[in-house]
């Protein structure tokens, strides 16, 4: 079952093989518990998280995972990948199987990736409206003008999708280096922003996602458990 919701008899009749007319009297029989809670209506809505038993037994006791991973270069954002390693091989967490990726980097990126098994987390933090800042640190091969900074404030004309980017802030740290930030993620964004000013990207790190920073003790290929994933929403 998807994290979208299920109406309670219908679970339990695919669970336990039995019709809802039955769900009922298990129901008016007081044997049900949803969320440690008695439950007596047919229609009450349920999603992957809620715990539910039958006369003790657990029919359905799934944890919500939350995960921030260090990707090297060289490993793809996929689950599955027959030539390269995924992001999830290098996790060592016992349900890895069941997550999925939040904001995809490149093969050649490295930096900070987010992964859950909650589709509503992961849906707030790459919908479009909300706009959510992705921090960038890159580096360039040619050098960095102020010129960068004004044209990545107006946008860039994507004419193979026929859509101009968002507002983009870019800030110069040193001559071949800049941190970007973008609210939006189009395909290989901002190797085509660079690409522009004819400056080719030698480097691209994410260092955050919303106000998930990567934490600075993970080495590349590391991953740990994020114990606040709900901070601003």
């Amino acid at each position: 079952m998807s994290l979208e919701q299920n109406r309670l008899d219908r679970f339990i009749s695919y669970q336990c093989g039995i019709s809802r007319k039955n769900v009922r009297l298990l129901l008016a029989q007081k044997r049900v518990y949803v969320d440690g809670i008695i439950a007596n209506d047919i229609a009450q809505r349920i999603n992957k998280f809620s715990h539910i038993t039958l006369d003790s037994k657990i029919l359905q006791a799934n944890d919500p995972s939350y995960l921030m991973l260090n990707k090297p270069i060289g490993v793809v954002c996929a689950t599955k990948d027959e030539k390269h390693k995924t992001v999830i091989d290098l996790l060592s967490y016992k349900n890895k199987n069941s997550l999925h990726i939040v904001g995809r980097l490149d093969l050649n990126s490295s930096g900070l990736v987010l992964l859950t098994n909650d589709s509503r987390w992961s849906k707030h933090l790459t919908s479009p409206e909300q706009k959510v800042e992705k921090r960038y640190l890159v580096t360039l091969k040619h050098p960095l003008s102020e010129e960068y900074i004004k044209t990545f404030a107006q946008g860039f004309y994507f004419s193979y999708e026929k859509i101009t980017t968002r507002p983009a802030i870019l800030r110069i740290l040193s001559t071949y280096q800049a941190e970007v930030i973008l609210t939006e993620g189009r395909y290989h964004q901002i190797k085509r922003m660079f690409g522009f000013f004819r400056n080719p990207v030698v480097a691209l790190h994410r260092i955050s996602i919303g106000s998930f920073i990567i934490d600075k003790t993970l080495k590349t290929g590391e991953s740990r458990v994020i114990v606040n994933p709900h901070p601003n929403f």
